[in-house]
């Protein structure tokens, strides 16, 4: 049959099924009161997972004293979808017969493997007609037995996420979503995300308007979410999920099981009878039924199909832990298990008699638990367990052997146990911490910052009881601080590891304290915490391959104090630079791998993690030789500077470079004063860098063209590769300038002598002998072009100091010596120094 067709006969058929969006099986339909007993156990229709042969199953209806029209109950068991069951499988029981009014024992027979109830009006062969109906087609039957139970459990696990969640605190986002997240995760649901973008006030809303949002993903028979696009009835619900009495596009919680029913119903409807189906809810030992449509005592007449559990043998809930490494507290009078894997243990009241057994040695404890969705696991119950189940434990052993303790183990283990139905399981095991934590401390290497929010981890030798955690601040009032389990690697929990959100905005760098709050004491734990200057980061290390010098990058760098790479103490090298970098030196090369960690100790005691940067190693050269000469100028009286380390600026530099490997033709040499103020960059293709051979090269420099009047100082050499990769500074000397002497005037008898000449405030001082015991100063801000000096004492050499190296030896041989005797003279009754006389 065409899906179309299908659509329409289940419209037509059943008109009250999809009558609206709202028209889901919320109609009220009768109760039934059903108790089963298995040997001498008695146990309601709620806590009654599966039946087995032989079981007692007692049933009465609870009809009001009012009920006018009379209705049949009749228990049946199936035996397979090709095989027939006999007649004496069939229970009628005359609701209003006075002897059916305090209920009726039907057994289990030996071979069921299903079993259905009936609820008819009364009619002439109303039993007869029903019972021979199952019988022809059981098959049909069956499927509808297993697909009631189903839509049954499906839909009590979303009934029970819409009650809980309508428990929630409506105007908290955190607790609705965390609730939601709990209950999800025990009842096996996946809520619409969606909801939880909208305003805090219609979230709650949102979530529960309708089990449209709702996926089910558990292992019973085809989920929502399957049947919507796969299995013989897919063509059926595609097409019908469209039109608008299905519901424009919502599906509804139930509609994988009903399809078959709707199968059914076309198949079974007679002049007499048609069957709707009833889903059950139990409670306690009723089952409320709910109906999608309103039973019509007129024909045809409504047969009610219910579905009672199924016979076989028990399938024990496979309960596991949330996190096999999560350690739950004794002391927390509110603990919770958090544990998942059996929806139903959480939706049903199947699993009952639930106990944590623990173990250890002494009195053994057995603590009652219930099962509660609404905080994620199982809770302590105020009502103890009953005990009179403990003789039909049927289950097998538990796998392995708990690990024994004592009361003053700080850990135990804890078994959970209890009764699915009649039969005895055990669960899984959870390690349970009985005794306060101690020896706490802050692990890692994240250091909490002042001004922002720090995540830190905190551990100690039990952290399961941690009940409360605040940070002591400058202010009044303590923060509180968020801590959650750490996880490891795997995404499972770290042993005794807490992370904690640690909010230190608007607190000073400083000392402060944790205070730890564990159940069952009063007293705190106080971890001292430091709170460090945010501003300081480093960024990066660069190292060169084999170099004894990096480059930090980062902010706050006068803090550095060492950094230590490959096992080499790098220190400071001046202060920080404007570019934010800083120099550091160590005594050693050192060989890092790129990539890896440096340790940066600050000045606060912080100890922080830089990654390094390691490039090719820098360019290298090695001075074989210097020479430098002064210019001869014409009209110029030269001051001779006898220095090796004196490089005359207006004179002429040679020197001699020498690589081990081949110099690179695009290797330049740059030339510069300390201070970086001048300097200049050599090259072959300038010419004034030139090879010797594949390894030396001869530079030349006319300091004066190259930097100018005013550059003097100490003077050095590096090479630079063509990507502007440089290597060391080599000392060369220090770049000093001579005044230009134009001619020197000593009148016979005189006792002083006139210079003449240009830039005479670039000596220092001039003095008649070498010594310089009587030195005629040139004070600072002379400018003129002429200066009174001391007649030499052996009437021919002045001896000067140069003011860019007052320790280099120059001399200036007059052009016209002076007589002895003259000289003398001048020495014995030498003049004091002149007035200077700046020029404007």
């Amino acid at each position: 049959m065409k899906a179309s067709s299908l659509v329409l006969l289940a419209l037509g058929l059943v008109p009250q099924l999809w009558a609206d969006d709202e028209a889901r099986f919320n109609l009220e339909g009768p109760k039934i009161s059903v108790r089963v007993t298995r040997g001498t156990i008695t146990l309601p229709i709620a806590e009654v997972p599966n039946l087995v042969a032989g079981d007692k199953l007692w049933v009465k209806a609870n009809l009001p004293e009012t009920q006018r029209n009379h209705l049949v109950l009749v228990v049946a068991f199936l035996r397979g979808t090709t095989n027939e069951p006999p007649d004496n499988w069939f229970t009628e029981i005359d609701t209003w017969d006075k002897k059916f009014r305090e209920g009726s024992t039907v057994v289990v027979p030996q071979g069921a493997e299903q079993a259905l109830m009936f609820i008819a009006p009364e009619t002439g062969g109303d039993f007869k007609t029903l019972r021979g109906a199952v019988r022809g087609r059981p098959g049909l039957f069956i499927r509808a037995d297993a697909d009631l139970n189903e839509a049954s459990f499906e839909q009590q696990r979303i009934e029970h996420y819409l009650a809980a969640m309508k428990e929630a605190p409506q105007g908290d986002a955190k607790s609705i979503q965390e609730h939601s997240t709990k209950l999800a995760a025990t009842l096996e649901l996946k809520p619409d995300d969606k909801c939880f973008k909208e305003p805090v006030e219609s979230q709650v809303t949102c979530l529960t308007q309708s089990s449209a949002p709702l996926l089910l993903n558990d292992g019973h028979g085809m989920g929502v979410a399957e049947a919507l696009s796969s299995g013989p009835s897919s063509d059926f619900i595609n097409q019908a999920s469209y039109t608008q009495p299905v519901g424009a596009g919502l599906y509804s919680a139930y509609v994988g099981a009903v399809v078959d029913l709707v199968h059914l119903v076309s198949l079974l409807k007679t002049a007499q009878f048609q069957y709707i189906p009833g889903l059950a809810f139990p409670q306690n030992e009723v089952l409320n039924l709910k109906l999608n449509a309103p039973p019509s005592f007129i024909n045809p007449k409504t047969v009610i199909v219910i579905g009672l559990p199924a016979i076989q043998k028990a399938k024990l809930p496979p309960l596991h832990p949330h996190d096999a490494n999560e350690v739950a507290c004794l002391l927390n009078p509110k603990m919770v298990l958090p544990v998942e894997g059996a929806p139903l243990v959480f939706s049903t009241s199947f699993a009952h008699d639930l106990v944590l057994h623990l173990n250890r040695t002494g009195t053994p404890d057995d603590m009652p638990l219930r099962a509660d969705a609404y905080e994620g696991g199982l809770v302590i119950a105020k009502e103890p367990a009953r005990k009179q189940l403990d003789p039909l434990k049927q289950d097998e052993a538990p796998k392995g052997t708990p690990k024994i303790g004592s009361a003053s183990d700080l850990a135990i283990t804890g078994t959970i146990e209890g009764y699915w139905g009649f039969d005895h399981f055990t669960g899984p095991t959870i390690t349970l911490q009985q005794k306060d934590g101690g020896g706490w401390k802050i692990a890692g290497d994240t250091q909490p910052l002042a001004g922002a929010e720090s995540h830190l981890k905190l551990t100690a030798d039990g952290t399961g009881c941690v009940e409360h955690i605040a940070l002591a601040t400058e202010k009044a009032k303590d923060v509180d601080v968020s801590f959650t389990p750490a996880k490891g690697g795997d995404g499972k929990e770290a042993k005794n590891t807490l992370d904690i959100a640690v909010s230190l905005k608007g607190a000073s760098p400083g000392g402060y304290a944790l205070g730890i709050r564990q159940y069952g004491d009063a007293n705190e734990e106080k971890v001292p915490l430091t709170a460090y200057d945010a501003a300081i980061h480093l960024d990066s290390l660069k190292i060169h391959a084999g170099d004894k010098t990096a480059i930090l990058a980062g902010k706050g760098l006068g803090d550095i104090v060492s950094v230590e790479v490959s096992g080499q103490t790098f220190t400071p090298e001046g202060a920080a630079g404007n570019d934010g970098t800083l120099t550091l030196a160590a005594k050693e090369a050192a060989s890092p791998k790129d990539g890896s960690d440096a340790k940066a100790k600050l000045k606060d005691g912080r100890q922080l993690t830089v990654k390094v940067s390691v490039e090719a190693a820098r360019p290298t050269l090695a001075l074989l030789s210097m020479t430098s000469a002064q210019r001869d100028e014409q009209g110029i009286v030269p001051v001779k500077v006898d220095s090796k380390e004196a490089i005359p600026l207006d004179g002429t530099l040679h020197f001699v470079v020498q690589t081990k490997a081949v110099f690179p033709r695009t290797q330049m040499v740059e030339v510069a004063t300390a201070d970086g103020s001048v300097t200049t960059k050599l090259s072959l293709a300038q010419g004034n860098l030139v090879l010797q051979d594949d390894h030396t090269a001869v530079a030349t420099l006319d300091p004066s063209k190259a930097f100018g009047a005013s550059a003097f100082g100490p003077l050095a050499m590096r090479p630079v590769s063509s990507d502007g990769t440089a290597g060391d500074w080599t000392r060369l000397g220090v770049l000093v300038r001579s005044p230009q002497i134009t001619g020197v005037d000593c009148a016979v008898g005189s006792a002083s002598c006139t210079v003449h000449g240009h830039n005479l405030f670039f000596a220092a001082a001039f003095s008649a002998d070498k010594d310089f015991a009587h030195p005629t100063q040139v004070p600072t801000g002379f400018a003129d072009e002429s200066l009174q000096v001391p007649v030499p004492t052996d009437g021919s050499t002045l001896y000067v100091h140069l003011r860019d190296d007052p320790s280099a030896e120059a001399e200036l041989t007059l052009p016209n010596p002076v007589k002895p005797a003259v000289a003398a003279t001048t020495q014995s009754s030498a003049a004091a120094p002149p007035v200077p006389n700046p020029r404007p």
